[in-house]
C-alpha cells in the first residue's frame, strides 16, 4: 500500500521516514566531525560539499515529504496511549518536521552569508547559487551558530523519539513501531 492508512503508514511515508531519518543521523555525524576539522586539511573542501549536498537532498525530500503528509494524515495513535504522551509524540513529530527543513536552511543561509563566497557544487554536478542574505563575518556567525544549535537540538529530539519508539516495541509491546516498518 502506497498511502497511509488509519493503523500504519504507506510505503510512501515510511521510504521518506527512513531515507531522512538515516541522512540526517549521517549528516549529524559528519557535522560533528567537521566541528574539529583543520581547514587546511586537503579532505576538508570535498567533506563541507557532501555535506552541503547532502543537507540540500534532505531539504528536497523534507519538502516532498511534507506534501505528501498533507495528502495522506498520519495514522490515529493508540487509543490506549496517555494524553500526555499522545502531545509530546505530536510536539515532537512537529519539530522533526521543522528540523528537517529548518537546518538545510540554515546550513545554506551560512554558506550564503559568508564573505569568503564558496560555491556549493551538489554532489559535484551543479552549482547551487546562494540564498539572498547579507554577506559578512557577524552574519556568518549568526548562521553558523543557529544552524549548529537547531541541528543540536533536532539530534536529541531524534534520540528522544527513537528511545519512545523503543519503548514501545519492548517494554510496552503494543505494536506502535510496527506502523513505520510494514
Amino acid at each position: 500500500m502506497l498511502r497511509n492508512r488509519k493503523t500504519g503508514y504507506g510505503l510512501v511515508a515510511i521510504a521518506f521516514h527512513w531515507l531522512i531519518a538515516l541522512m540526517f543521523l549521517g549528516q549529524a555525524g559528519l557535522g560533528f566531525y567537521m566541528e574539529d576539522l583543520p581547514l587546511d586539511d586537503p579532505l576538508t573542501f570535498p567533506i563541507y560539499q557532501w555535506h552541503k549536498s547532502i543537507g540540500l537532498s534532505i531539504l528536497l525530500l523534507a519538502l516532498l515529504r511534507f506534501i505528501w503528509r498533507m495528502l495522506n494524515p498520519a495514522p490515529d495513535l493508540p487509543t490506549a496511549m496517555p494524553g500526555w504522551e499522545k502531545r509530546a509524540a505530536r510536539l515532537a513529530h512537529m519539530f522533526l518536521y521543522v528540523a528537517i527543513i529548518a537546518v538545510p536552511l540554515t546550513g545554506w543561509a551560512l554558506v550564503s552569508a559568508s564573505p569568503r563566497n564558496i560555491p556549493t557544487f551538489a554532489y559535484n554536478l551543479v552549482v547551487i547559487p546562494h540564498l539572498p542574505v547579507p554577506v559578512s563575518e557577524a552574519a556568518e556567525t549568526l548562521w553558523t551558530f543557529i544552524h549548529g544549535m537547531l541541528a543540536k537540538a533536532a539530534l536529541a529530539v531524534a534520540l528522544i523519539h527513537i528511545a519512545a519508539a523503543l519503548r514501545h516495541e519492548s517494554v510496552l509491546r503494543d505494536g506502535l513501531i510496527s506502523r513505520m516498518i510494514r
